[in-house]
């Protein structure tokens, strides 16, 4: 494990420690008495005579001149002494100041470096300790548009799976990216790293920090004046939900207000779309599901919070101006996809040789996906920020009313999840064990199907991969990524 910000935590407050006893024990030496006043020049010894007086009879006789001290040269010797002290004790104390001073400003130097690049820039950490020089350095260079007409985005959640295939794109055709992602631990960082290596390689900067941040935010707002925000930041999962209902009010509630408020109160303010769901259908029996359907019947806390944020960008389109686009998307697989999604720990399982679940629905019915590759899923996330009208409000003040839209993306085919299993097997040349139960109620439902009329009229929006090809070439990448061969995995 590298340990590289607890070494640099423990520098500073080392280094912290240090400058306060320097400064301390350089004050009191500083203002030490006899460093600081002038000592008075001491008087000579005054001369004292002891007269005897010696009686022969009545007669007194006068003093000894040897019994008079002390002498002259013994008076000298003292003062001498008493000056060459004092000077070599001020040259001692002067010398000794500025040499704490000296370490004082080498130890407040040492620490400022330590802070500013203590993590060489191979390392993870340094997008996670964010601010100083080379960071926003990083930033801007991210962030560069190298094409007529391109847009600066921030892309939040960049290191997800959706995520990090839109930074990909736009960073393909010349657009500025700077991704945002905490790395939570929802499914394997690792994956999370591997993508993000997968950017770096393409000049796209991932900034290690959580949406929730408001102070980061509104720094990399100073830094750059994104002309758009493509929010994908989420806690994703329905059944996770049950288990760790904050992680979901955390991310997809709160996290989208501070991001919102950050937006909003930008000059220029950017144009935003984010990623709703189309489980915000909920149980919603009219198929196929259109924008303008009732989404007032959720089935899960995933659900609820993804209506909610529906009514919270709303409200910030209709008091602040912000050009805000939701889009519904529906059941995305992949390469780089989510580990905890059926069709990927699906295709584990049957490698591994293990059982997999299949769930059915009321009266032996199988349950249904609208499932829609990545590909897709990418030209509608682009096609949205190419089609967004610029927000109309500037520091917090709306100047006039902005769009505000909401698209189904799907691939408009629902596929039953057993013929889905029966398409892994043939790609994958192994039998699956199959073990069939009915739906618990965790909030899943039965089936999706989009409409997506809206989305191809008005961005162009047209799927092209069926899930047969699709699935191909998920497995193609799952067997190269994690080393499999014939079933097996390489060691």
């Amino acid at each position: 494990m590298d340990n590289a910000p607890l070494l640099s935590a423990r520098f500073n407050l080392c280094a912290g420690k240090l400058i306060s006893l320097l400064f301390l024990f350089s004050a009191s030496v500083s203002y030490h008495p006899f460093h600081f006043r002038k000592s008075p020049i001491t008087p000579p010894p005054t001369t004292i005579k002891i007269h005897f007086s010696i009686r022969k009879g009545n007669t007194k006789m006068p003093p000894l001149e040897d019994e008079t001290f002390p002498s002259t040269p013994g008076k000298f010797k003292i003062e001498r002494s008493h000056t060459m002290n004092r000077q070599l004790y001020r040259c001692f104390a002067s010398t000794s100041t500025m040499f704490l001073w000296a370490l004082f400003l080498i130890a407040l130097t040492a620490s400022y470096l330590s802070f500013q690049g203590f993590v060489d820039s191979g390392s993870r950490y340094l997008s996670a300790s964010w601010g100083g020089i080379q960071w926003e350095k990083q930033v801007r260079t991210s962030a560069q548009i190298h094409r007529q007409g391109g847009m600066s985005v921030l892309v939040t959640g960049a290191a997800g799976f959706v995520g990090s295939h839109v930074s990909l794109a736009l960073k393909r055709r010349g657009d500025g990216v700077v991704g945002l992602d905490n790395f939570n631990d929802y499914y394997d960082p690792s994956l999370k790293k591997a993508r993000k290596s997968l950017l770096n390689t393409h000049e796209v900067f991932i900034v290690e920090g959580d949406v929730n941040d408001a102070k980061l935010l509104a720094k990399l707002f100073d830094v750059v004046a994104f002309t758009h925000v493509m929010h994908l930041a989420a806690q994703a999962g329905v059944r996770y939900a049950m288990e760790n209902p904050q992680s979901y009010v955390h991310s997809n509630i709160a996290g989208l207000v501070t991001l919102l408020e950050t937006c909003k109160s930008a000059n220029p303010q950017p144009a935003i779309v984010w990623a709703s769901s189309s489980s915000v259908y909920g149980l919603n029996e009219k198929v196929p599901f259109s924008e303008s359907d009732r989404t007032d019947q959720p089935a899960s806390l995933y659900a609820a919070t993804k209506k909610a944020g529906e009514e919270i960008t709303h409200t910030y389109n209709h008091i602040y101006g912000l050009s805000i686009t939701g889009l519904r998307f529906f059941t995305v697989y992949g390469p780089w996809g989510r580990p905890d999604m059926a069709y990927f720990s699906f295709t584990r399982n049957i490698l591994q040789g293990k059982p997999i679940t299949v769930y059915r629905g009321k009266n032996r019915v199988d349950l249904a996906r609208d499932f829609t590759y990545i590909d897709d899923i990418v030209k509608g996330c682009v096609g949205s920020l190419d089609t967004a009208a610029k927000s109309t409000g500037s520091g917090g003040k709306k100047r006039g009313p902005a769009p505000y839209r909401i698209f189904n993306l799907g691939n408009t085919s629902p596929v039953t999840v057993p013929t889905l299993v029966s398409i892994l097997e043939r790609h994958l040349k192994v039998k699956a064990k199959r073990n069939i139960v009915d739906m618990p109620g965790n909030g899943d439902v039965p089936f999706t199907h989009a409409n997506i009329s809206s989305a191809r009229a008005e961005l162009g929006y047209k799927p092209t991969t069926d899930l047969q090809t699709g699935l191909k070439k998920f497995v193609k990448w799952y067997l190269s990524y994690y080393g499999y061969n014939h079933g097996k995995p390489v060691n």
